[in-house]
């Protein structure tokens, strides 16, 4: 009897927990005339991401580097069915690298669609090879492009957001930002660096309504992952395929709903909700059900962390050998 009586109090407090929580988060965002500049969107999750916001009711601005490309992109946009009839999209043609040029490109942005509600910095590439075969350029470049990038862009938008004390800023990672992969020696350093900057400046914007958004994509269907896997090492392809494939679609989709609930830590699929509970670290919540599940899972996703471990590792050892023998 007392066992049962314990039960039902600890399911009810959680489920208090649970009606409680929803309070506790921030406002959620309407995207409906709110303005979304997305980089890296003519192509992928940004342009899935364009896509969708377009279809909430925001206006567009998509930036990249390609000017054929992004007339492309914005033409697919607009052939969308808005939602409100005064909907605009703009197209950008952009270095985002270039730390002279972010600013212009991002007044004219303004110009075209008024202030930046969101920022969404999808801008990014990929590099797969062995630490020893990797230029020194190339360590140089990813960080240019994943990292630099971002925080060019996000240097434009910050001192408007704080003055209207309101918006939403992304960094897009990856699952090799969470946990560092064979092969992802360049590019898992510049997604983990995109972590410490996301939580620090989530710290300091909170207090201006402004909410910081990091998404885990796992491996996605887009032209960049397939040009990666031309190039990828076997024993790193090998190790990418345990966590599945997802469409740029179903990844934006999970993007927008946690940017628009100004969730911090945001990922897709099991993998992803172990990696984050395992990862999560000091980061901030928006929900009192977010620390209980890493608080209650942590233990068992660690474990079953330690096995994936243990099953890379095997993969390594096989890959390496057959590789001396040949």
């Amino acid at each position: 009897m007392a066992i049962l009586l314990i039960a039902i109090s600890i399911v009810s407090f959680l489920f208090l927990l649970y009606m409680i929580s929803p309070l506790l988060a921030p406002k959620q965002m309407n995207l409906r005339g709110v303005h979304v500049l997305i980089t890296g969107g003519s192509y992928g999750i940004g342009f899935s991401v364009a896509k969708e916001a377009f279809r909430l009711g925001a206006h567009v601005t998509i930036v990249a580097r390609g000017a054929a490309k992004l007339k492309e992109a914005k033409d697919q946009i607009l052939a969308l069915e808005p939602l409100m009839p005064s909907q605009k999209v703009a197209a950008l043609s952009l270095d985002i690298t270039d730390a002279k040029n972010v600013p212009l490109a991002f007044s004219e942005a303004v110009e075209a669609n008024g202030p930046i509600d969101v920022l969404i910095n999808c801008a990014g590439t990929s590099s797969a090879q062995i630490f020893e075969d990797i230029p020194l350029e190339e360590f140089h470049r990813l960080m240019d492009i994943n990292y630099f990038g971002s925080v060019y862009c996000t240097k434009c938008v910050v001192p408007s957001m704080k003055q209207r004390r309101a918006g939403r800023i992304v960094f897009v990672s990856s699952q090799a930002g969470q946990v560092g992969l064979y092969g992802f020696s360049a590019y898992s350093a510049t997604k983990f660096a995109l972590r410490g900057l996301a939580e620090a400046l989530e710290m300091e914007l909170k207090p201006f309504n402004i909410h910081v958004t990091l998404v885990h994509p796992p491996d996605t269907d887009t032209p960049g992952f397939k040009e990666e896997e031309k190039t990828k090492p076997q024993i790193n392809r090998a190790i990418s395929q345990t966590a599945g494939l997802y469409s740029a679609d179903q990844v934006a989709r999970i993007l927008l709903d946690d940017t628009q609930s100004g969730k911090f830590l945001s990922y897709v699929g099991i993998d992803g909700f172990m990696l984050t509970c395992v990862s999560a670290g000091m980061s901030p919540v928006i929900s009192i059900m977010e620390p209980l599940q890493q608080f209650f899972l942590a233990g068992l996703f660690r474990c079953i962390g330690l096995a994936y471990r243990r099953y890379f590792d095997a993969i390594v050892k096989r890959g390496v050998t057959e590789k001396t023998r040949s």
